[in-house]
């Protein structure tokens, strides 16, 4: 629980940022996302950055990276590296079919207090006396006696799709957990101009009026930042047009009072995913 937890919240931590602050965000970046054949290679690079695409803060965590085939199996992270600002690492695409790269986290982050101090559970550890850092608390390090105990559930999901010659929709299928993307139109076949179609789900129910943050790629190469927050209807759809080519970042981050971790009054969720828009 402990790896998991601190997983996690450096995950959390890096997507869960309001539009218009600059602060870093999580992406993974395939070299592309449609391909012909079974003989091909994606390359994906993954890190937190102020621009979208550009390394320019900390690499991505390869250790919680997982594939998943066209059917549903699993697949396999080959040539991994993580150097100075991005990790990198290749996945064969020798099935034909759609294929999923991501990872999925949960775990337990919040604060509480011991004599007055307030102490951390999850996330970074703090500095020791000797100014080392501390081993990670878990929920089972708070104390009988601890005051003002406040905890969350946290979960992330950020994930990308490949497709190999056809698409196909098996492991486009929610999970009923968690937030999650209904894809009524496939994330490998968006075109500029033409308004994609997305159903967001919380625990497999339509998660209404729900913010969702769309962001193009290439910050670097403009002053505007270009996001824009949209909002699901009702029943949890949501239209989103691209005005241009290129790959866009989405997000969205929700909260709820649906924990089921003992003394977590909280759940925190995120959704994130890197999105090929091609040209009509």
């Amino acid at each position: 629980m402990n790896k998991l937890t601190l997983r996690l919240l450096a995950a959390a931590a890096l997507v869960s940022v309001p539009v218009g602050v600059s602060a870093h965000r999580l992406w993974l970046l395939p070299s592309g996302t449609i391909f012909s054949g079974t003989d091909s290679w994606v390359t994906v690079d993954m890190a937190a950055s102020n621009d979208l695409f550009y390394a320019d803060h900390q690499p991505g965590r390869l250790d919680g990276i997982k594939v998943w085939r066209p059917d549903g199996s699993d697949g396999r992270v080959q040539n991994g590296s993580t150097g100075r600002y991005r990790s990198v690492f290749d996945v064969q695409l020798d099935t034909p079919g759609t294929w999923k790269i991501g990872m999925a986290q949960t775990g337990l982050m919040g604060s509480f207090k011991v004599g007055g101090v307030e102490k951390r559970v999850g996330g970074r550890p703090q500095m020791g006396p000797d100014g080392k850092r501390l081993p990670p608390l878990t929920a089972a390090d708070i104390p009988a006696d601890a005051t003002d105990v406040q905890l969350s559930e946290a979960s992330t999901r950020n994930e990308i799709f490949v497709t190999a010659g056809e698409p196909t929709d098996t492991v486009l299928k929610p999970m009923g957990k968690g937030l999650e993307v209904e894809w009524r139109t496939h994330p490998d076949e968006l075109v500029a101009g033409e308004p994609a179609q997305l159903r967001f789900l919380i625990d497999g129910k339509p998660a209404p009026n729900l913010k969702v943050t769309v962001v193009p790629g290439g910050k670097r190469y403009r002053d505007a930042e270009g996001a824009r927050d949209l909002t699901t209807g009702g029943d949890g759809m949501l239209a989103v047009d691209w005005p241009n080519a290129g790959m866009y970042w989405l997000n969205a981050v929700a909260e709820d009072a649906a924990a089921t971790t003992p003394r977590a009054t909280k759940r925190r969720m995120s959704y994130t995913t890197t999105l090929e828009v091609m040209t009509p």
